[in-house]
């Protein structure tokens, strides 16, 4: 008989945090949830977390912080709060999936520290499905340029209302994707005016922000006399919660060192 994975999850009582508690709970890889973290002080702190997340009672209470033996940690909370766990993941010695998005330096820092000590997973998004549309997208870049055609690259992306960083940083990847493959020098974010004719060094980025969307990009590559054009939608977001955890799935008993979804996904 499999043992369950023992989980923490940090960032427990955030939307995404309770999907992935939902999820853990009936996912094909067994978890046994034994933490679920939130800032001290927080309005749900005491909790169940399963209670919380729409589930039947998990026997774990939201807190500030843990002791118990762990085998992976997800974090889905705040840049600022990146820092914070993933020294204490260092300390405990126990792998991190840093699922968080919007990172600031000072926690991509902290991450590429961790790394150093113990397994950690970061990406842009946890979504298997944008995660091969990144591999696609730079497949296709590539081999636009071997034939030395003119492609012009837009990237439009759509999220709720209330998310705070534009572009995302899923759109953000994408261009630096695109950027390795065929070469762009320059960005462009919106345009208004008389800008002039579109440089073809340049990528475009357009961010919309409206209601609920849970999540999608486009990535037009446009051609003389065709174009091609590469969509990732979410429906919701279980694809999120289910992406981190196959990432911690995957993390469990792994070196230290730094890995992304190409890992989980095996994608050279």
């Amino acid at each position: 008989m499999v043992e369950p994975i023992r989980l923490v999850v940090h960032g427990a009582a955030g939307r995404m945090g309770q999907r992935v508690i939902a999820c853990a709970s009936s996912d094909s890889t067994p978890w046994n949830l034994v933490a679920a973290i939130e800032r001290a002080g927080h309005p749900k702190s005491g909790a169940d977390a399963g209670t919380l997340a729409g589930i039947p009672p998990a026997g774990v209470a939201v807190s500030a912080g843990w002791t118990c033996p762990a085998d992976v940690v997800i974090d889905f909370s705040l840049p600022e709060a990146v820092a914070g766990i993933a020294a204490k993941c260092v300390q405990a010695g126990v792998p991190l999936v840093v699922a968080t998005t919007g990172l600031d330096e000072s926690a991509r820092r902290a991450i590429a520290e961790a790394a150093q000590k113990i397994a950690v997973l970061q990406s842009p998004s946890m979504s298997l499905a944008v995660n091969i549309a990144m591999d696609l997208v730079g497949r296709a870049g590539a081999l636009l340029r071997r034939v030395g055609s003119r492609a012009d690259v837009e990237i439009i992306e759509c999220h709720h209302r209330h998310k705070e960083d534009s572009p995302s940083g899923t759109a953000l990847k994408f261009g630096e994707i695109v950027q390795a493959a065929m070469g762009q020098t320059r960005a462009a974010h919106g345009r208004e005016g008389r800008p002039g004719a579109r440089p073809a060094d340049e990528i475009g980025y357009h961010a919309v922000r409206a209601g609920d969307n849970p999540g999608e990009h486009t990535i037009l590559f446009g051609l003389e006399g065709e174009s091609l054009s590469l969509n990732v939608r979410a429906t919701n977001r279980d694809c999120y919660a289910q992406g981190a955890l196959a990432a911690a799935a995957f993390l469990v008993g792994k070196p230290a060192g730094l890995y992304s979804m190409r890992d989980v996904l095996g994608i050279q």
